[in-house]
């Protein structure tokens, strides 16, 4: 991914002032209240600092040393640079957070990738993952892409989605749509 490394500054100025409050209440109204989360490509750090500041217990997952970096500057801690199909958590987490992350996933690993999801939930946890909303598998603007849709994400996933949305980006001047899901272990 080198993208990330070259655009690391631009990514975080665009994605870490962004209003997720929509997306925050999505996820946390099935969330029990002080749990542990993992966020998993946690990027700009925005999300990590969210739960934080809202008494979780967070820990972060981010292939990128440049996010691993700033996620220590900014004093998020069990944090580990680690790509999401190499992850090994069992029954940890209350909640997963995976937002615009598992996108750049191949189809071909993404069911192995959400099964490492489950495994690392506690029973009854739950799992918030968002996909650019359409049909597209490929490299978009220098970066890999699976975008899904409504019927296309039930072919990755092995327990029912409790809850699905699709919604508008938050980025200024953006008009692409969101497939936000919530699944429960």
């Amino acid at each position: 991914m080198s993208y990330y490394k070259e655009h690391a500054k631009e990514f975080i100025k665009d994605t870490f002032n962004a209003d997720m409050s929509e997306q925050y209440r999505f996820f946390e109204k099935y969330l029990k209240c002080n749990g542990t989360i993992l966020d998993i490509g946690f990027g700009s750090g925005r999300d990590s600092l969210y739960f934080k500041s809202k008494g979780y217990e967070v820990y972060g997952i981010d292939p990128e040393e440049v996010f691993i970096k700033r996620a220590e500057q900014l004093g998020l801690e069990h944090i580990y640079q680690l790509r999401a199909e190499d992850m090994d958590f069992n029954n940890m987490f209350d909640g997963i957070w995976a937002c615009a992350s598992l996108l750049h996933i191949s189809s071909k690993i993404l069911k192995k990738v959400f099964d490492k999801c489950l495994a690392a939930l506690k029973s009854g946890g739950i799992m918030y993952a968002s996909f650019k909303y359409g049909d597209f598998e490929g490299e978009r603007n220098g970066r890999y892409y699976l975008d899904l849709n409504e019927k296309t994400i039930k072919s990755f996933v092995k327990i029912p989605i409790v809850e699905m949305a699709i919604t508008e980006d938050v980025r200024p001047n953006r008009t692409e749509k969101w497939l936000n899901i919530i699944l429960k272990k």
